[in-house]
């Protein structure tokens, strides 16, 4: 025979108001006063009815919460988000410990809300109101492990909030599957792109500054630019800052200060944490350095390989970089054991190429499966010790002072910089000919294709001038020389789109638009207007400068 339980949806405000022989709203007194929330109390009050009539199996106990679980494990937010969460967290607190170590679903497992991953209290979500017409929103991926979270994401907010004290730093994740597992497990509220955004208009907000704490330009970053795009025309400058490495380059041997100064200060900690004076040090240890980062079949992934570029030029011989997706193929553990082990190292010391030590560092990393990486370099037999050191990126002091200045310079780039600086450096006249030139915009939304380095081509005949820009995609599908306003009225005579074709540095090819725009003058800002998709025309500010007669 089956053992029996009855599921209490609340196992100890609900089990004390039933022998005390409470009512419901005595419950629900009992829940607030314990800082649980609406949805939670809601959650309980509504399953108390329901309690004591339905007795169910330790089975059927531990699936309901393992089906709630993989409700609330997705990437989309609904209006039943919230109630969901509270109910999956009241129903696992109504089971026994033996029922939660039978929770097991699609996506569930008794760690959702069992593992212990810190003190959630020491995290500001920051999703506070009154924010004032400036705005820095610092939004990263996310990470549902509490402590990394304080370290790695909340570290880097406090320094740009630091060096910023008239702007207000307010935070979104992007994985709404990491917002629930925390507002389910630590009932605490962190705002997805959609809801900061919605937040700065309601606030206000002006002039918005975008710092994502991305490695690099891949494919979450082009996610949060599509999002922007839907929010364009709510303020009056929004400004997307560079990710953390930096821009991609055209190939492997492509590297830039961001890349270098991330690299000697994420070596420098290995090194130190490892208990070396120097890398050489290390090295005559015969110690290996194993960075390894997320990967990406995005044509961003070659900024890996720009990473094991820029150790090598470093002069770090016995620094190693690796991914877990594999992308680059030379990049996965196989192919990394293979490498440091040709090396000739017998010590090896494995550390997250990633801002946060969330899941990946802990469980792909470090953890004690048979697939994780410490686990397989050990099983290899080619090291006589592995070891793995667990921080993100986002603790070092260094890496926080990238992000400051990536910042420092987006907030430069707001249309009134751009526009003192252009008119500083006029130039009104160029001789016939084709030039490759810059072409700047006052919106991140808006720019030129990442193969094509920032830059058009400029033309100029007869005391004319007109650049040829290829932008990042498809979805600006005509330009206006002027205003909005002018592009609608009757008789405009709209700019159309050439299909170009552009290679990528890891030797993909797409299409994009391209649009010949007439030129003023250089150096100096002048207005074009653009409409996408959904058919609504925006204003724009751009320029084209520093031209240099094409070979």
């Amino acid at each position: 025979m089956k053992k029996k339980a009855v599921i209490w949806l609340c196992a100890g405000a609900l089990a004390c108001s039933v022998l005390a022989g409470c009512g419901a709203q005595q419950t629900a007194d009992s829940n607030a006063s314990a800082g649980v929330s609406a949805e939670a109390s809601s959650a309980v009050e509504s399953s108390a009815a329901q309690s004591s009539t339905a007795v169910v199996s330790d089975e059927e106990a531990a699936a309901h919460v393992a089906d709630l679980i993989d409700q609330i494990y997705v990437q989309n937010w609904t209006e039943d988000t919230d109630a969901l969460c509270a109910e999956a967290r009241a129903a696992w607190d109504a089971l026994t410990d033996a029922q939660k170590e039978m929770v097991e679903g699609e996506e569930a497992d008794p760690d959702y809300f069992g593992r212990d991953t810190g003190d959630a209290s020491k995290d500001d979500p920051l999703n506070q109101d009154n924010i004032g017409e400036n705005e820095i929103l610092v939004v990263s991926f996310g990470t549902s492990f509490n402590d990394s979270r304080v370290a790695d994401i909340s570290s880097v907010e406090k320094a740009i909030q630091k060096a910023n004290p008239d702007w207000s730093v307010r935070r979104a994740f992007t994985a709404q599957i990491i917002i629930n597992h925390v507002q389910a497990r630590d009932n605490e509220k962190i705002d997805n792109m959609k809801q900061a955004l919605d937040r700065a208009v309601a606030n206000g907000v002006k002039n918005l500054v975008v710092q994502p704490t991305h490695l690099m330009h891949g494919a979450e970053y082009d996610e949060l630019v599509e999002e922007l795009e839907k929010y364009q025309d709510k303020f009056a400058s929004v400004i997307v800052a560079e990710p953390l490495l930096g821009p991609v380059g055209t190939d492997a041997t492509v590297i830039n200060e961001d890349k270098a100064a991330v690299a000697k200060a994420i070596s420098e900690q290995a090194v130190k944490t490892a208990g070396y004076a120097a890398m050489e040090d290390a090295e005559k240890d015969s110690v290996a350095f194993v960075f390894m980062g997320h990967g990406t079949s995005h044509n961003a992934k070659v900024t890996y390989s720009q990473m094991q570029t820029q150790m090598a030029t470093l002069g770090y011989k016995n620094v190693f970089i690796g991914t877990v997706e594999g992308e680059p193929e030379d990049t996965a553990c196989e192919a990394v054991i293979d490498k440091v082990a040709e090396a000739g190292y017998k010590k090896v010391v494995l550390r997250p190429l990633m801002v946060v030590a969330g899941d990946h560092a802990n469980n792909d990393m470090a953890g004690e499966e048979e697939d994780s990486w410490i686990s397989l370099f050990k099983a290899s037999g080619h090291f006589d010790q592995v070891e793995a050191q667990i921080a993100g990126l986002g603790e070092i002091a260094a890496v926080q002072e990238i992000y400051v200045a990536h910042t420092a310079a987006a907030i430069k780039e707001a249309p009134e910089a751009a526009s003192a600086a252009g008119s500083a450096t006029a130039v009104t006249e160029l001789a016939d000919g084709v030039y490759e030139a810059k072409f700047t915009t006052d919106s991140s939304m808006f720019k030129v294709n990442e193969a094509k380095d920032g830059k058009g081509t400029l033309t100029v005949k007869d005391g004319k001038m007109t650049i040829h820009v290829t932008l990042s995609s498809k979805k600006i599908l005509n330009l206006y020389a002027g205003l909005a306003a002018d592009a609608q009225k009757s008789g405009a005579v709209l700019l159309q789109p050439t299909t170009d074709t552009v290679k990528y540095s890891d030797g993909l090819t797409d299409e994009a638009y391209g649009f010949d725009i007439p030129v003023p003058a250089i150096g100096k800002e002048f207005d074009v207007a653009l409409v996408g998709e959904k058919g609504t025309w925006y204003d724009h500010k751009v320029s084209v400068s520093e031209p240099v007669k094409a070979k």
